[in-house]
């Protein structure tokens, strides 16, 4: 008997991925790798004739695994573009695409490479965009991710909040500016995402396994790295099988125990995709909530 979860599950996630790649108007290497690069898109609204728009850095999903690359959020980045953003989707590298540390599939991003890339992305970010789109506002910087990417863009604003002994570049010394985070369905609390096994225990190999879950959570989990004093708001859709709400309610809830109000919009009768989905109203909901944070 067919599960219905599953079939909507599957129905949202081809909705997602049926709409075509949309080539950015400038791109720009952060770094020597192939996946050191960002992609800009030029704000679409009105005329064009904007002296500047609020900047978004794209983080995109995929559980950390190679074979997702920013490809599938470009239709994300121009639908962003279009409401009068200036975007940044950014690459980073994620997982061997040859199953390893006894998982039984392609393994979830690399350590430490994959938190090296999201922190030099940033850092490189002001003066890539200064360059590449002038349009953009570096006073209004907003970063959002999905899923994997969700967790990415979390960790991007804790940097400020690492233990001490963090590996070399993470560590800011003072909050990074930024007028927000728009988290979408993220996978922000490593011990309730192992728990449920979110991702066929994603976050796990994104540590390097069992053996390094206790040295490395606390430089990587989101929901340890608080408070970060940086307006956050998680959208998140009640249906959701991938990355059950579960684990953002967490997150939220251990924000609260560290003093910090984080925003939580569940959206009913949403699985996991419709949140980088053009085509579906959660997408919408999505913009109103960088909107809130970056005008």
């Amino acid at each position: 008997m067919s599960d219905p979860a599953v079939e909507r599950d599957a129905a949202e996630a081809a909705s997602a991925f049926a709409h075509p790649p949309v080539a950015p108007d400038a791109t720009a290497a952060y770094g020597e790798h192939p996946d050191h690069v960002v992609d800009f898109y030029a704000p679409r609204a009105g005329d064009g004739s904007a002296a500047s728009a609020p900047l978004v850095v794209l983080l995109h999903g995929g559980a950390w695994r190679a074979p997702y690359d920013r490809a599938h959020v470009t239709p994300l980045a121009d639908f962003l573009a279009r409401r009068g953003f200036a975007v940044a989707n950014v690459e980073y590298r994620r997982g061997s695409s040859l199953p390893h540390q006894d998982a039984d599939g392609p393994v979830a991003g690399r350590w430490p490479e994959t938190f090296d890339d999201v922190a030099a992305a940033m850092d490189a970010l002001p003066g890539l965009a200064a360059s590449a789109l002038p349009q953009a506002d570096l006073r209004r910087t907003v970063v959002t991710g999905h899923s994997a990417g969700g967790h990415l863009a979390l960790w991007a604003a804790a940097r400020h909040v690492l233990p001490a002994g963090a590996p070399a570049g993470w560590r800011l010394p003072e909050p990074p500016p930024l007028r927000g985070v728009v988290a979408l369905a993220p996978i922000a609390d490593f011990e309730v995402a192992g728990r449920l096994g979110v991702c066929g225990g994603a976050a796990g190999q994104l540590l390097g396994g069992a053996a390094h879950l206790a040295e490395r959570s606390p430089y990587a989990d989101p929901a340890v790295l608080l408070p970060t004093g940086i307006a956050t708001a998680v959208v998140h859709g009640r249906e959701d099988i991938v990355v059950p709400a579960a684990v953002a309610e967490s997150y939220v809830e251990a924000a609260a125990r560290a003093g910090e109000t984080v925003g939580l919009t569940l959206l009913d009768g949403v699985g996991h995709f419709p949140l980088i989905d053009p085509g579906a109203d959660a997408c919408a909901v999505v913009a109103e909530e960088v909107a809130q944070l970056a005008w």
